[in-house]
């Protein structure tokens, strides 16, 4: 039998709405962290000094600046949306604010300079759904993010917040709920791609007694900012999703995982959690039923190993964060040894979305074992960098090209590192294949929590590989001997191949010591650390053997292997070179040519600079 919900929740949505139509003309200013840091509580504050929250003399009846989570188009920041006019600002400062109060919304007449600037054409774009980073874009989990005001749980009833929540608690059918989890096919976002539903399934099969939900956001990859962006920008989704998998298992108590390093995403979550309480949403007798739900923030110290789910639970347990053998896995035995269900951030923010639009629908975008859509932080060096949404399948080339704008500086592609340190190497033979968790797999990457750096002609993918393994060796916990000795063993070799000291025999080793790494390491961290490095060996083992052969980096990137010569036909004997260079490698006389005692360089450019005849080549 259903319930009956002291809370009409259709009521709610109407009268939140009204509240919204009575601010007039909505200015969305973004108020995520990147906008923060390029100055947008200034911006925010410059337009309330003008008037515009309260109301200013315009055509306008009134006009209300509504701070709200990240836009996605970061590279563009500070961001100035008004939806109602179907226009974006972007890099806007303190000092623009006035001109688009007295030209545009006072005259209606935009201010072009601040408009986006294709980097494909070179025009300023004038209307929303013709910004080229936006184009390709299906947004499920970061719906809103950009479109309320985070800290205002009226906007998010505005957007269907807590009706999935009202509608899984009025049916009062906890394996429907699993059910339609299961039909829709999502699978986890925070790198495993394991089937939600069945993960579901697996902890409910313990309920009766106590039971946790917990969320992992605990977004530790390089450049990665999926979780945090939800949470800044919506935090409400992330909470309905967790009530709606509390009610699924049977449990009554939940925790939020994440790292201290995100204050703005906890202040939020805070806050969004006490308005949830306050309305009915979450705590006691929920909308009036039996169904209790209570949210703790944990906040994490900022280990890497912390996103793996054991050491997460060691975590909040306030034990060290190090992971546990499994099985007993956490469904059974997690939480202070019980039943836990652990998903992150972007899986628990699909979930009411699911439930409010069917799984019918969701499983409509993406591929056929990987179904509805996916974030990336888009990052390196494209010209639109930012956090997009995509469905499954998407190719690589379409998230460059089309939503990324091409690679900057008219450079090419040279290759991408997708999914983080956990991740691999996709190339240019990897631009038209379908992005989802079995081909990247097959392909010797993963789609892991969605990190997406890409890179030009003019990167040392030896170099990349030699960035990632520091990373996790640093972040290696130690517990076990093949993650702790193998990965610092494997960047030994690689920080050798890169001073130029490489053999041959080193890729060999590498290579064993790589395989001996992922077969033996106890956790995930471990298991994956050695995949750039497999990767790269895979498909650019000649930049590998250039650097230990040559005694040659093909992009330039690695000091050691760099040689700088003064071309004597162009060189004045000025005597500058000589003058600044810190180790007394250069010699020579006034107005003849000058030498490097190659011994004694150190590599350092300075005397590059320093030529005023440009006589001096670094390759």
């Amino acid at each position: 039998m259903g319930n009956t919900l002291n809370i009409n929740i259709q009521e709610e949505q109407r009268k939140a709405e009204e509240s919204i139509k009575a601010q007039g003309l909505r200015v969305m200013v973004c108020n995520g962290t990147g906008c923060i840091a390029n100055g947008s509580n200034e911006v925010i504050a410059k337009f309330k000094e003008l008037g515009a929250d309260v109301g200013i003399l315009t055509h306008q009846d009134k006009v209300t600046i509504v701070p709200t989570g990240c836009h996605g188009f970061c590279e563009q920041g500070v961001l100035v949306i008004i939806p109602d006019l179907n226009i974006t600002y972007v890099k806007v400062k303190p000092e623009d604010v006035e001109e688009i109060v007295e030209s545009h919304i006072k005259q209606g007449k935009p201010v072009e300079r601040l408009l986006y600037t294709s980097p494909r054409t070179g025009e300023k774009v004038h209307k929303n759904e013709d910004i080229e980073f936006y184009s390709k874009q299906s947004r499920t989990s970061l719906a809103n993010c950009g479109e309320i005001n985070a800290e205002c749980i009226d906007e998010a009833i505005a957007k269907h917040a807590y009706e999935a929540l009202a509608k899984v608690l009025e049916a009062n059918n906890p394996d429907a709920v699993i059910q339609e989890i299961e039909k829709s096919g999502l699978r986890g976002r925070g790198g495993g791609g394991f089937p939600t539903g069945r993960k579901w399934r697996f902890t409910a099969a313990n309920r009766g007694g106590k039971s946790y939900v917990v969320c992992n956001g605990d977004e530790g990859d390089p450049g990665a900012f999926m979780d945090r962006s939800v949470m800044e920008g919506d935090p409400h989704k992330l909470l309905e999703g967790m009530a709606i998998a509390g009610f699924a298992i049977g449990a009554d108590e939940a925790y939020i995982y994440v790292r201290a390093e995100y204050p703005l995403a906890i202040k939020r979550l805070k806050i969004a959690i006490k308005q949830a309480e306050e309305r009915g949403f979450l705590g006691k007798n929920i909308m009036g039923t039996d169904f209790n739900f209570e949210i703790h923030i944990k906040e994490g110290a900022g280990a890497f190993v912390c996103g793996e789910e054991t050491a997460l639970i060691a975590s909040i347990e306030g034990e060290r964060g190090m992971p546990r053998p499994k099985p007993p896995f956490p469904a059974n035995k997690g939480l202070f040894g019980r039943p836990t269900l652990i998903n992150n951030v972007e899986t628990l923010a699909n979930v009411p979305v699911i439930i409010r639009k069917g799984a019918d629908w969701f499983s409509s975008f993406g591929t056929e074992t990987s179904k509805g859509t996916k974030t990336f932080a888009l990052t390196g060096e494209v010209n639109n960098t930012g956090l997009i949404e995509v469905p499954m399948g998407t190719t690589l080339r379409e998230i460059i090209f089309d939503i990324g704008g091409g690679i900057r500086n008219g450079k090419k592609f040279k290759a991408a590192q997708i999914g983080g340190p956990s991740g691999g190497c996709l190339t240019e033979e990897h631009l038209d294949l379908p992005m989802d968790y079995d081909n990247l797999i097959k392909a010797g990457a993963m789609v892991g929590s969605g990190g997406l750096v890409v890179m030009n002609e003019d990167t040392c993918i030896v170099e990349v590989a030699r960035f990632f393994m520091h990373f996790t060796q640093n972040e290696s916990c130690g517990k076990c001997v093949p993650c702790r000795e193998g990965t610092k063993n494997m960047l030994k070799i690689l920080e050798k191949i890169v001073r130029g000291q490489g053999e041959m025999k080193d890729l060999d080793t590498l290579e064993e010591l790589a395989y001996a790494v992922k077969e033996g390491s106890l956790c995930g961290l471990g298991k994956t650390a050695p995949n750039p490095v497999l990767s790269t060996l895979k498909y650019f083992r000649d930049e590998y053997i250039a650097h230990i052969k040559d005694k040659r980096c093909p992009a330039g990137v690695c000091t050691a292997l760099k040689t700088i010569k003064i071309d004597e036909t162009l060189c004045k004997g000025c005597t500058k070179c000589a003058r600044t260079c810190p180790v007394g490698a250069i010699s020579g006389t006034v107005k003849n040519p000058h030498k490097i005692d190659q011994s004694k360089c150190i590599k350092c450019g300075a005397c590059v600079a320093a030529c005023p005849f440009k006589a001096i080549k670094q390759a």
